[in-house]
């Protein structure tokens, strides 16, 4: 699978081995080379080792996996993305995603999660969800500006969602 490609970014599909990499954040690893300063983060870390079960247990599920978010202007990766598994019955998946500290409040995140957004309603997702802690006010504007409305909030969380039930796919990207 070819990487995602937006006007500033570059998403790669990981593997099992550059997950493998990122979770035990091993820098000399051959995905290391390509790492900005701060990557990869806690977050970068649970998600490759949420990725790397996946596969343990029911293989690669590309295309609903994780995704290294790379600048385009230097390759070097600031984040990630991705799927927690592939779509449910219903046709719904829940996507993931963050940035290192110096690559956030520049657009990325909703540039990547609009991009991801985009890429699994072309391949028959009807439904993506997302949530982000009450005081994280980056990641509600992130999904908002991504397509995403707010559908419900608890004692922890604002919960984000996106459907396509009632309107046709665009042509596969």
């Amino acid at each position: 699978m070819d990487a995602l490609m937006t006007p500033r970014l570059a998403l790669y599909p990981l593997d099992a081995a550059e997950a493998a990499d990122i979770a035990a954040s091993r820098p000399d690893g051959p995905s290391a080379a390509h790492w900005a300063p701060g990557y990869p983060d806690d977050g970068d870390r649970r998600a490759a080792g949420r990725f790397l079960r996946t596969c343990a247990d029911v293989g690669d599920p590309r295309p609903f996996g994780a995704f290294e978010i790379r600048r385009r202007t230097d390759g070097l990766a600031i984040g990630g993305a991705g799927f927690h598994g592939a779509p449910d019955p219903d046709g719904q998946l829940t996507v993931g995603y963050g940035l290192i500290a110096s690559a956030r409040g520049l657009g990325y995140g909703a540039e990547a999660l609009g991009s991801l957004l985009m890429f699994v309603r072309s391949r028959g997702v009807l439904s993506v969800k997302g949530d982000a802690d009450l005081d994280n006010v980056a990641s509600h504007r992130v999904m908002t500006s991504a397509g995403m409305r707010l559908v419900a909030v608890d004692d922890r969380l604002r919960h984000y969602r996106v459907d396509w039930r009632d309107t046709p796919a665009p042509p596969s990207v």
